[in-house]
């Protein structure tokens, strides 16, 4: 029963938003994969195309030429990262709820990601935004998770100063 009260205490309240990102993430990766064809653009606007694409790298497909390694390296990695991400939500306050909402956030993405990369060998991709022959590198709902995550915690770090506590003041 502690651990029980340890969860309703704690940021991992919000699991259920990593759930629904990571549901939502497969869900459209499913979609694109199934309507789309692989590296062919589909104009939605002058920015905006829907595009199938298998990302073998990480960001901006950096490692993507490797001969495979990569592929359970980067899964490790970033299942470490959710690991340590989970052990802070676990230690937060019920209360820290933008910190928690950017955690959950990431850890969601990131769960997205490392499943494609396991069961795929590869991350689908599909929204791509161009402008003036300018691309942006392709992404899917997981890098838009992470990356809504990764803003909401540098908001967090400047509205959100640790005070110091009582033991360190005097």
């Amino acid at each position: 029963m502690a651990l029980l009260e340890k969860v309703k205490r704690s940021g991992w309240r919000l699991l259920w938003i990593s759930v629904l990102v990571f549901i939502l993430d497969q869900w459209t990766k499913y979609m694109a994969s199934s309507q789309l064809e692989l590296y062919v653009p589909n104009k939605i606007t002058e920015f905006f195309n829907l595009t199938l694409m298998h990302n073998e790298g990480v960001a901006f497909s950096i490692l993507a030429d490797q001969s495979g390694w990569q592929r359970y390296f980067i899964a490790a990695v970033a299942s470490a990262i959710v690991i340590w991400l989970l052990y802070w939500l676990s230690q937060n306050r019920r209360s820290m709820k933008l910190q928690n909402t950017a955690l959950v956030l990431v850890i969601g993405g990131a769960l997205g990601n490392i499943w494609d990369r396991v069961v795929l060998g590869y991350v689908v991709d599909f929204v791509e935004l161009h402008y003036a022959g300018y691309y942006w590198p392709a992404f899917n709902v997981a890098d838009s998770a992470i990356c809504a995550g990764a803003v909401l915690l540098i908001i967090d770090a400047f509205k959100n100063k640790e005070q110091p506590s009582k033991n360190e003041q005097s």
